[in-house]
């Protein structure tokens, strides 16, 4: 199956080139997807799929659309 990945701010480096249509395997998690990314999970801070709130331990469906922030620093 294929989801949609979308990076934000220093996550972007890790961005792949096939983000639009990136393969994963049914069963596959946020977690697992971040492994796959070489993201540190604590760098995964917000979550979102399909425009809602999703969790590490989230399973991606088919067509889904992924988006990961960072700790936003501020002050």
């Amino acid at each position: 199956m294929h989801i949609q990945i979308k990076l934000f701010a220093t996550l972007l480096e890790k961005l792949p080139g096939n983000a639009d249509q990136f393969p994963v395997a049914d069963g596959t998690t946020v977690g697992d997807l971040v492994t796959k990314l070489d993201i540190d999970p604590k760098d995964a801070k917000l979550i979102f799929i399909n425009g809602r709130k999703g969790e590490l331990d989230s399973v991606l469906l088919e067509g889904d659309r992924v988006g990961l922030f960072p700790p936003i620093g501020g002050g």
